[in-house]
């Protein structure tokens, strides 16, 4: 494949050359060369890609003709990751019509208000998030919604809700002229504070992505991953799912991620891809059953969106020795990777995120929007392929997030000489304690490596003398017990005086959003309990 340079969205940015038209062309290639191969497995049900193609045709083809939906409509999904979550959204693809994924953490009126302002025309729900629809039948907000599908054996109280079987009925699909361009999902970004906004991904976007992951993982038709992350979100959706499909690998799915399970699967499975959030691997290691299983066949180890400590590393190298790690930064608006740690690196990098992905262009700016020096600290711009469109009817939200085609990510970074790029912070998690400048996510790290500590989140809280002070709020790992000044002492051996934390809590679990954010605005908020110091 070779890089060239093309006008998508009014930006100019890199793009593979040659690459599938759109999203069910891509499909549609691997189902060619891989027909008889797995494509999708799930709780002893296996499809092959030639099983997928044509279950994905038929629904499409029942959706046009009986449910009369058109490119542009949009199609809601809030549904648990499943096989049927799988092919609804490849069949909405071959219509050219929109998927609205909707996070199954979420309320009835975050979900009520996402349905409304997408204006979905239809709406997949399964029996277990069946009440949250049932109580918001009558509100304003969803009377866009016309069709009802239950995927599953609930009992619903009306009975205008479809089946979804009645989508596998034999039918033909009339084709549909579906641009690289067109709008391919609206993704809802779990925002820490106001109404979420609606990502507009796009087909050569989530295409751009998942080709940026089999160039630089290597991945190819062998790959096998194991999908435990929610397919709601642009990791399990595309760094995993369409990542699988464009190279022809098979996605083994659970419904979510149980520890014991998933350890039972990776291995029973032969599974290769991992991708998951350090959390997870955390878990997954310090499980008793954990060293009952062999994955000698788990070649690929990706993770992201929280730091990872060297302890976690090292045991990863430990118990994965044939395993490659690789950390990948993105976002909902990048769809999925931004950049990704190539395959081999020198240590001094191993904080880094990684290289900007093959056709991404990264920049770092200061508050004047000015090109920041290698080394030096400034707010990461992203502009690729890859990047979403803009927000649904959004314009405020479309004028604030970009700038001279790119897109702001809000991110505080650094890039070096080399190219690599660090994630210092949010830029408004930065903390000024009487004129220093401290990033949490630095003293995070420090947390993150002591033996005893699960997760940590730090935040700068008011102080009379200071301005702002630092304050951590740790999870300790089971069975641990941590005393304050273990915490401190431990900082302060690897950071400056100023930026040991001056408040301490423990807590046995982080406040975080349904997107699974960490609440940061909670824990700046949260009057100071009696066990901090």
């Amino acid at each position: 494949m070779k890089i060239i340079k093309e006008i998508h969205f009014n930006r100019e940015v890199k793009v593979f050359e040659p690459r599938p038209k759109n999203l069910f062309s891509m499909l549609e290639e691997s189902a060619e060369k891989y027909a008889d191969k797995e494509a999708l497995v799930m709780n002893g049900i296996q499809l092959t890609y030639k099983d997928m193609r044509v279950k994905v045709e038929k629904i499409a083809g029942n959706l046009q003709k009986s449910m009369c939906v058109k490119k542009g409509d949009r199609v809601a999904l809030l549904l648990g990751n499943s096989i049927e979550f799988s092919l609804l959204v490849f069949a909405c693809a071959k219509l050219g019509a929109i998927a609205v994924p909707l996070n199954t953490r979420l309320k009835e009126t975050e979900v009520s208000y996402m349905l409304g302002q997408s204006g979905s025309r239809l709406l997949f729900v399964d029996d277990e998030f069946l009440p949250k629809v049932e109580s918001m039948r009558d509100e304003d907000s969803i009377s866009t919604v016309q069709y009802f599908f239950l995927v599953g054996n609930g009992t619903p109280q009306r009975k205008d809700y479809l089946p979804y079987e009645i989508l596998e009925q034999t039918s033909t699909v009339e084709e549909v002229f579906v641009a690289e361009d067109d709008p391919l999902f609206i993704m809802y970004t779990s925002g820490t504070t106001g109404l979420p906004k609606g990502a507009v991904g796009s087909h050569i976007g989530a295409i751009h992505s998942s080709m940026n992951y089999q160039m630089v993982l290597n991945t190819n038709h062998e790959a096998k991953t194991l999908i435990a992350v929610p397919l709601f979100h642009v990791t399990g959706l595309i760094g995993q799912l369409f990542h699988m499909i464009r190279v022809g690998g098979t996605s083994v799915i659970m419904r979510r991620y149980q520890t014991e399970e998933f350890i039972r699967l990776t291995a029973e499975e032969q599974v290769s891809f991992l991708f998951n959030v350090p959390t997870i691997y955390i878990m997954m290691m310090s499980h008793d059953n954990f060293s009952s299983y062999n994955y000698a066949n788990v070649s690929c180890i990706a993770y992201g969106g929280a730091p990872m400590s060297s302890e976690t590393i090292y045991k990863l190298k430990k118990y994965f020795p044939n395993a490659r790690l690789h950390n990948a930064y993105g976002a909902t608006e990048t769809a999925s990777p931004a950049t990704i740690m190539p395959r081999s690196y020198h240590e001094a990098k191993l904080d880094s995120v990684g290289l900007p992905v093959p056709v991404g262009d990264l920049i770092v700016v200061n508050d004047e929007d000015e090109p920041c020096l290698p080394g030096e600290v400034g707010e990461l711009l992203i502009k690729g392929p890859m990047v979403v469109e803009g927000y649904w009817d959004n314009e405020s939200a479309n004028q604030a997030s970009f700038w001279n085609g790119y897109w702001r990510s809000g991110d505080l970074a650094m890039i070096d000489s080399d190219g690599f790029v660090y994630i210092v912070d949010r830029k408004k998690d930065l903390i000024n304690r009487g004129g220093e400048k401290i990033f949490c996510i630095e003293v995070e790290n420090v947390l993150y490596n002591h033996p005893k500590v699960l997760e940590a989140a730090v935040v700068g809280v008011p102080d009379a003398l200071f301005g702002e002070v630092v304050k951590a709020v740790i999870v300790p790992k089971t069975g641990e017990i941590i005393k304050k000044e273990e915490i401190r002492d431990f900082v302060a051996e690897r950071l400056a005086n100023y930026k040991v934390p001056k408040l301490i809590v423990f807590a046995s679990e982080l406040p975080r959003n349904p997107g699974g954010k960490i609440l940061k605005n909670v824990l700046r908020n949260r009057q100071t309990q009696e066990n901090e110091s």
